[in-house]
């Protein structure tokens, strides 16, 4: 029981940190794009970079470890009930889009921010990703909150 409890929480500790870290990432860095300020732009696009190793990656691998071993210490049969299966789509889903092209992106937006830093000029380019950027994150967000719902709810 005590396995149990631990897996749970690791599990709910790497939610948290996943979650959390997006949500707050997402929100300051719009606002640091909407300065204007290169220096401001390119501090916050560092800190994207630095927070999703600090922060998004723990709590990912946080999330699979805790709820991996949770489910083996229930003694569910992979892939478990249906609200765990759906949660479990739900969460690759949105870590293909997270790799396929919030991280390119994110990449591309790094490297012409440490160019623009000390130019002073934020790139057309720049600002256009910055869109997709948002736009995909709001997408990859949408399934992590669904699996949420079905890790609270149970759905099925």
């Amino acid at each position: 029981m005590i396995a149990f409890s631990l897996f749970k929480f690791a599990h709910i500790l790497g939610i948290v940190l996943l979650l959390g870290n997006i949500t707050v990432t997402a929100v300051w860095k719009v606002f640091a794009d909407r300065t204007s300020d290169a220096g401001i732009i390119a501090f916050g696009q560092r800190m994207v970079t630095g927070t999703d190793f600090g922060l998004t990656l723990p709590g990912i691998v946080l999330t699979i470890i805790g709820g991996y071993g949770a489910m083996y210490e229930a003694r569910y049969d992979f892939p478990g009930p249906a609200w765990l299966m759906y949660s479990q789509l739900c969460f690759v889903a949105a870590g293909v889009v997270w790799m396929g092209v919030l991280i390119p992106i994110q990449v591309r937006q790094a490297r012409m921010a440490r160019q623009f830093a000390s130019v002073g000029q934020v790139p057309v380019e720049y600002r256009a990703l910055a869109r997709r950027w948002l736009a995909w994150g709001l997408v990859a967000t949408v399934p992590l909150i669904a699996a949420l719902y079905f890790m609270i709810d149970k759905p099925g």
